[in-house]
């Protein structure tokens, strides 16, 4: 079976590991998934809050390469990348105008009809009903699972999960063996793209969520977006700084704790990019 993947900016750089444990699931489940031909940034963070058009053209070739590859799926790993994608083709599928528009400034037609998936959609939709089956190493640790702020907003576009209290990242915990403990930090903002203009805030805010994480015992915190993972992981000493204490819960992307459960190495899950390693793998 082969689906079409796109890894956005991160997943080539800061987060490789995301993608390294995404396309090493897939193929533990004979799933090919296939690299998008010369995609481009999606325009997060910033292009949505400049210039609307730009911001629309520019995920809007992501679509419309996907389409001239014969593609009718796409896996989006990233929360952000998923956002803008998914916001984009309903914007120029509700906007005739809008979308004549974009496709004379990309000089290429779009339909707008490729199925976008998030991580947890991908692995809910090929992967779920036979995880049971090839689980050789139960993840049996406690959990919390952070889902970010853009994975299940805008609700009313991207009709994904739960608003307020999503649980399909939670489901699929339960099913590898792990307890996923109830929280209320779920949706709370990480601090996002102010990693690096203002540390500080991020500090600030990434603590409050490691920390109830830690107070609560979880064993690990499990993600699905590059940014949350970036800002809980790798600003552990600024957040320790900021909390006087020091917190070692590693964070883990939803797709490493998966493939740790069907018997994938450390090496092949990119378990080694972690700052925070976990204590057991």
């Amino acid at each position: 079976m082969e689906i079409g993947f796109y890894p956005g900016c991160s997943l080539k750089g800061t987060s490789s590991e995301y993608a390294q444990s995404t396309l090493a699931l897939a193929k533990a489940f004979d799933i090919n998934l296939v690299e998008i031909e010369d995609w481009n940034c999606c325009g997060a963070t910033a292009a949505h809050n400049i210039n609307h058009e730009l911001a629309t053209a520019l995920p809007a070739r992501i679509l419309a390469l996907a389409e001239k590859q014969g593609l009718t799926e796409i896996v989006v790993p990233c929360a952000a990348c998923y956002n803008r994608l998914t916001v984009a083709q309903h914007e120029i599928n509700k906007n005739p105008e809008l979308k004549a528009r974009v496709a004379e400034i990309l000089q290429m037609p779009i339909e707008g009809k490729v199925q976008i998936l998030n991580v947890m959609q991908f692995i809910l939709k090929y992967i779920s009903d036979k995880i049971t089956d090839k689980v050789t190493k139960p993840f049996e640790h406690k959990v919390v699972c952070y889902y970010g702020c853009l994975l299940v907003r805008p609700h009313d576009i991207l009709q994904f999960d739960r608003l307020e209290d999503p649980q399909s990242m939670d489901d699929l915990m339960r099913k590898i063996g792990a307890t996923s403990m109830d929280w209320g930090y779920k949706t709370e903002c990480c601090g996002a793209g102010f990693s690096v203009s203002r540390t500080d805030i991020v500090a600030k805010l990434s603590g409050r969520i490691v920390k109830d994480a830690s107070d609560r015992g979880a064993e690990a915190i499990i993600v699905a977006c590059p940014m949350c993972q970036s800002n809980l992981d790798m600003r552990r000493p600024h957040i320790n700084s900021y909390l006087q204490t020091k917190i070692e819960t590693p964070v883990l992307y939803i797709t490493q704790a998966i493939g740790l459960a069907v018997g994938l190495d450390r090496d092949t899950l990119g378990l080694k990019k972690l700052f925070v390693a976990p204590s057991f793998a």
